[in-house]
């Protein structure tokens, strides 16, 4: 008989590509990683340090999932984003040695009830309730880094048809291996991380109804639909 006061939830996971099911651990976050981006929100790129927080593993939403439109908010924004799934632990990374932590990759989207975000920004305070909301962190099927890491490769959103993010993976600020070497400094990375490394510009406001379509050249095109609250 199990000692646990109520019954374990399931593990939270993210489809592989081929097979198989990636346990998740941890999601880990990255703001302020592409120029263009810091720059529509009046921000200096010079002057804009890497910006680290997190969301909770059963934040996680299947490709092809209707996603309900979250409380709380009334500008309910998309980040189409690269994500690195993690498989090997380590901590004080060298970036010569990160991408061989990393077990693949996948598209992913950092949803963001931008409202509060711009509240929490104005008084000082964290982001959780900005980010770390139920069905936030939408994630398409792994690729097996064996297949190639990716450093460069077209990445896009579309909403109802219309593209609105377009950029390539060559103008974040801050590879994949240097997040990585940098994140590990911070915490000790372990098998099951997802971490999503930062959007593009031209993030904007979601309403019920809106099919969104994200991409990342080479990866799974990531699919969902926005629904009622």
């Amino acid at each position: 008989m199990s000692d646990f006061v109520f019954p374990v939830p399931a593990t939270p996971a993210v489809a592989v590509e081929g097979g198989g099911r990636f346990p998740v651990h941890r999601i880990y976050c990255v703001g302020l990683n592409y120029a263009d981006h810091i720059r529509e929100f009046g921000r200096d790129p010079q002057r804009s340090p890497l910006v680290f927080f997190m969301k909770p593993a059963d934040a996680v939403v299947a490709n092809g999932a209707s996603i309900p439109y979250p409380p709380r908010t009334g500008n309910f924004h998309y980040e189409i984003e690269l994500v690195v799934a993690i498989g090997r632990a380590g901590r004080e990374i060298a970036p010569a040695q990160a991408l061989e932590h990393v077990f693949g990759y996948a598209a992913g989207n950092d949803l963001t009830r931008r409202d509060l975000q711009r509240a929490a920004k104005d008084r000082g305070e964290p982001w959780d309730v900005a980010k770390g909301f139920d069905h936030s962190a939408p994630v398409a099927a792994i690729r097996a880094a064996a297949r190639g890491h990716l450093s460069r490769g077209r990445i896009w959103l579309s909403v109802n048809g219309e593209t609105r993010q377009d950029s390539d993976l060559g103008q974040m600020l801050n590879d994949v291996p240097h997040l990585i070497a940098e994140l590990s400094t911070l915490y000790t990375l372990e098998p099951g991380d997802l971490i999503f490394t930062g959007t593009p510009s031209g993030v904007g406001p979601l309403k019920a109804g809106d099919r969104l379509e994200g991409g990342i050249e080479g990866l799974e095109v990531l699919r969902n639909t926005i629904a009622a609250a």
